[in-house]
């Protein structure tokens, strides 16, 4: 990529999207296609062809989804898959139609086994059952990382997949059924704090362990991807460090300043167990994360409170 070059985020106005866009930018690279939900709907698929046609874009960052945590993938496992293959599959085949020099395609770390060994290595993908609760949401990211695959195998393109752990930071989905877990744990202690609640109930028993990345790190990594590798086996993008989930929410009340008692309702699911992913691929072509969990959650509480449109979502 060159200064001049054209470039395509879609999903800009996300938490990912807006990540790299910010990232992009304080590298200099100012040629940027940007359009909407209402001004381009990327689940049709006309529409996605004329825009590619008409803007022809050099470099595109798959950044756009539909995304949510387990209530959310629980309850709309058709929308998800849908709405996820769709507009991967459109974004993805205009790019080839319209010979985009290189595209980076942004998946999930769910994409991987359930009980696959841990910490997990990218080649560990599709060797045993997804978690069930997010099936659909992986099938779909893994169809699109495939995709990307198949076309530089049979086209010759440069397509790429990165494989993200679990995200935070600014422009978060703090929805209270919809978020993923930190978000909706910054949102729940916040809400505590300021109605003055005595306890606030957390789902499971808090033994689960995961891992975090700060949006604006993934970003890094994102645009030194699209600068540096080419290949047809995907990235993970993490920390290579993990914390439980009871852990973590002590570490955001305590952020956020509550100080009630924290009652653990262990007739909801955990989730996935254990979810830690390999980078030492990343790390051997020489980029590692920058942010603490807890720097990084301190600056995304002060977005929360910042934005509190993004409370409604």
């Amino acid at each position: 990529m060159n200064h001049d070059s054209k470039i395509y985020v879609a999903g800009h106005r996300g938490m990912v999207g807006s990540a790299i866009v910010r990232e992009l930018q304080r590298r200099g690279y100012n040629n940027l296609v940007l359009r909407t939900h209402g001004e381009l709907d990327l689940r049709r698929q006309e529409a996605v062809e004329r825009f590619f046609a008409t803007e022809r874009p050099e470099y595109v960052f798959v950044a756009a989804a539909k995304v949510g945590g387990i209530v959310a993938n629980q309850s709309a496992l058709a929308d998800f898959m849908y709405d996820n293959m769709i507009m991967e599959m459109n974004i993805i085949h205009s790019a080839w139609q319209t010979g985009c020099r290189k595209l980076e395609f942004l998946g999930s770390s769910c994409i991987y086994p359930r009980l696959a060994p841990q910490p997990m290595k990218e080649d560990c993908l599709l060797t045993s059952s997804l978690e069930p609760t997010n099936e659909a949401y992986a099938l779909a990211k893994i169809s699109g990382l495939k995709y990307c695959e198949y076309l530089n195998r049979q086209y010759g393109t440069d397509f790429i997949s990165v494989m993200p752990t679990n995200l935070y930071g600014p422009n978060d989905n703090y929805h209270p059924e919809h978020s993923h877990v930190l978000p909706a744990l910054i949102r729940r202690f916040h809400e505590a704090k300021t109605a003055g609640l005595d306890t606030v109930t957390c789902w499971g028993d808090g033994t689960p362990l995961r891992e975090f990345l700060y949006v604006d790190d993934l970003a890094d990594l994102c645009v030194f991807l699209m600068e540096n590798y080419s290949g047809n086996e995907t990235v993970n993008a993490g920390t290579g460090k993990e914390i439980s989930i009871r852990e973590l929410t002590e570490l955001v009340a305590h952020i956020v300043g509550y100080t009630g008692a924290i009652v653990w309702d262990t007739t909801r699911p955990n989730g996935t167990p254990r979810k830690l992913l390999d980078v030492s691929k990343a790390t051997a072509m020489g980029w590692t994360y920058k942010t603490e969990l807890a720097d990084g959650i301190k600056m995304t509480y002060k977005d929360f409170l910042e934005n509190p449109t993004r409370a409604e979502r």
